[in-house]
């Protein structure tokens, strides 16, 4: 992994980051209900599994931007990463408990897929936080498969510095018209993203959706 240290003098969004980090430290949040009808068709037909498909599609898509692969290295400073991994909950049910997993993101859906399904296997008697070597280029994923909510928000009580996008889906169903609709929630620090970025996150899953085929 690399990190591409920012010149706070030159960057043109500095002035934004600043006031955002130094003067009003806020996040941003936004679900919508995405139509994943086609695309479970597909992964249905190709007998791969729903979670890790979709974590990839989904990692696929904070990869893909800038404002979502911005963190601080070890000396602080505010950079942005070359690539970052989902550090993500996985449950269960047998004792309804979860663990804290971290598979290293890969653009080939295949190599990705095949790693997530490793990990799950290679740490099944791990529980909660037990993962101790969690690599500094993260974001946080979650799933709420149990409901399909209407909005979901993760309130973070750090310093109010975490940069790094928060995730959440949640029970995908049928609406009306027999389209399957899955909530998506997603949260990240204005200091990073404005409302155009947050938007543009949602039509970047539709695309990464259709580059399974």
């Amino acid at each position: 992994m690399k990190f591409e240290k920012i010149n706070l003098q030159t960057w043109e969004r500095s002035s934004v980051f600043q006031h955002f980090i130094n003067d009003m430290r806020c996040v941003m949040s936004m679900t919508v209900d995405i139509d994943i009808t086609d695309f479970l068709e597909v992964i249905h037909q190709k007998n791969y599994k729903f979670y890790p498909a979709m974590m990839w599609v989904i990692s696929s898509a904070v990869n893909n931007r800038k404002e979502f692969r911005m963190g601080y290295d070890e000396h602080g400073n505010v950079g942005v990463w070359d690539f970052v991994s989902p550090y993500y909950a996985h449950f269960y049910k047998e004792d309804e408990r979860f663990v804290r997993i971290v598979t290293e993101y890969h653009p080939d859906f295949l190599i990705f897929y095949n790693r997530f399904l490793d990990d799950l296997h290679r740490y099944n008697d791990l529980r909660e936080f037990d993962l101790k070597e969690i690599p500094p280029n993260t974001f946080d994923v979650s799933c709420l498969p149990w409901v399909h909510y209407k909005s979901f928000d993760m309130h973070i009580f750090d310093s109010g510095t975490y940069l790094a996008p928060v995730i959440t889906w949640g029970k995908y169903e049928k609406d009306n018209s027999g389209r399957i609709l899955m909530p998506l929630s997603l949260n990240i620090h204005h200091a990073v993203a404005d409302g155009f970025h947050l938007c543009r996150f949602f039509l970047d899953i539709n695309d990464w959706m259709k580059k399974i085929n």
